[in-house]
């Protein structure tokens, strides 16, 4: 089954969300809004990690968990596909819980409408 997930590729795209709206939770900050020229039938998101949480294996791991969270959640909740988005991970949640991690992202994507 293909991914209705589609990834930001072009650098004025990332500048024009961090002008938009965000919300804040302790383990990410999600920036949202609409961008022209969009696909509105797959979910624009991105997801970055600084490198100052760590190598580049501990990087890859949240990113990996983010990603597995935001398949399950096209699938769960109703995202609006008008947005799109870019969720910027923050250092606490490489040694969260998987599913309180889960459970936190679900509740700030019902939130955002």
């Amino acid at each position: 089954m293909k991914s209705k997930i589609l990834a930001l590729s072009k650098n004025e795209d990332f500048k024009n969300l961090l002008k938009k709206k965000k919300v804040s939770n302790k383990y990410a900050t999600i920036y949202f809004g609409n961008l022209n020229f969009k696909n509105n039938k797959k979910l624009n998101i991105s997801f970055s990690v600084k490198r100052k949480i760590g190598n580049a294996v501990n990087r890859n791991k949240i990113k990996r968990r983010l990603r597995n969270i935001m398949n399950d959640a096209v699938k769960k909740i109703s995202i609006n596909l008008n947005f799109s988005f870019l969720v910027i991970a923050k250092s606490t949640m490489l040694n969260s819980d998987f599913k309180n991690i889960k459970e936190t992202l679900f509740q700030e994507f019902e939130k955002i409408k």
